[in-house]
């Protein structure tokens, strides 16, 4: 009995941190983003996944949030066999999410309770709705003994103690972390809120960098090179191996323009160009692979407010 009873306490004295947020496959935030800070400052971290985020420089693509019942039977394997000394809590999406966390907080007697509430994401996208953040007020905010926001989110709440982080990207996640970390060395929480700040490990998450410059100039010479009118988003999509929607948040965020009206754009200006050679309107036309002449000439007309021929007799007269 007194070997069993020395396993516990050693476990207990790991002063272990439980993460209980979202899955940031981007690795700037999340529980990519916390076991990488825990770690860097000397702590030991575990984890539970409430969602998974389909995530990239470029923002969130989409969410799968883990069935509540699953992040309780996470948090219930942990908790009861390695008893972390900190609970630190992140995303949150949903109220059956929050009520199996808000029972599982008041089941376990850990010794800090940090809550860092995720309401935007980088992109300001909403991740929590307005009843879901009444819900928190009422019934996990009381249960914790701080709470850790951004400073446009400091307002939100109404907690024992909040700790404002400046809101840049995965930094509120961070600064939570590290105070968390700190409360496992023995500091207070009077110490640990003073002393994060000076104490986070510069560039642990450090975002990364995507090919966004590099794919849209290789896909603006890809279809001025191979300007052709069959040739659509999902063709150009396809040949540079991404899905159309990337290709599409890609142009808006380098040009603010949609890949549809780049195209457009190029082939107006293809057909301009060969409007002042001596082809004809129906050699254009199948060149750049219309269905036909009329087809063309309702396309640049459509752009243009006047008809192929028309712009040709200006050219012409100068």
């Amino acid at each position: 009995m007194l070997f069993l009873t020395s396993i516990k306490f050693n476990f207990a004295s790991m002063n272990t941190i439980l993460t209980i947020t979202g899955s940031d496959s981007a690795g700037g935030a999340g529980i990519q983003a916390d076991i990488k800070t825990i770690t860097a400052l000397g702590g030991k971290a575990l984890s539970v996944v409430t969602t998974l985020t389909m995530q990239n420089t470029l923002g969130i693509q989409d969410f799968y949030d883990i069935p509540a019942e699953i992040v309780e039977r996470q948090i219930d394997a942990v908790a009861e066999d390695i008893t972390p000394f900190v609970f630190k809590i992140g995303l949150i999406r949903n109220i059956y999410t929050l009520e199996a966390i808000a029972r599982c907080v008041s089941r376990y007697k850990q010794r800090w309770v940090l809550f860092s509430p995720v309401i935007y994401s980088s992109c300001d996208e909403i991740l929590m709705s307005e009843e879901l953040i009444n819900r928190i007020q009422k019934t996990l905010v009381p249960l914790c003994d701080a709470l850790v926001v951004r400073e446009r989110d400091s307002d939100r709440f109404d907690a024992k103690r909040i700790i404002v982080a400046d809101n840049s990207h995965g930094r509120c996640n961070e600064l939570c972390s590290t105070i968390a970390t700190l409360l496992c060395q023995g500091m207070t929480i009077d110490d640990a809120e003073k002393k994060a700040k000076y104490m986070m490990p510069t560039g642990v998450n450090t975002e990364m960098s995507g090919r966004c410059m590099t794919l849209y100039n290789s896909f603006v010479k890809m279809q001025e090179e191979e300007c052709k009118n069959s040739h659509d988003v999902n063709y150009y999509a396809s040949r540079l191996n991404v899905s159309p929607r990337y290709l599409s948040q890609v142009t808006r965020r380098v040009a603010s323009q949609s890949p549809k009206s780049i195209i457009d754009s190029s082939l107006l200006g293809k057909i301009k160009e060969l409007l002042k050679t001596d082809k004809t309107i129906q050699e254009i036309a199948y060149q750049l692979e219309f269905s036909s002449q009329a087809h063309l000439s309702n396309f640049f007309k459509r752009f243009t407010g006047t008809s192929p021929s028309d712009y040709r007799k200006l050219i012409v007269n100068g």
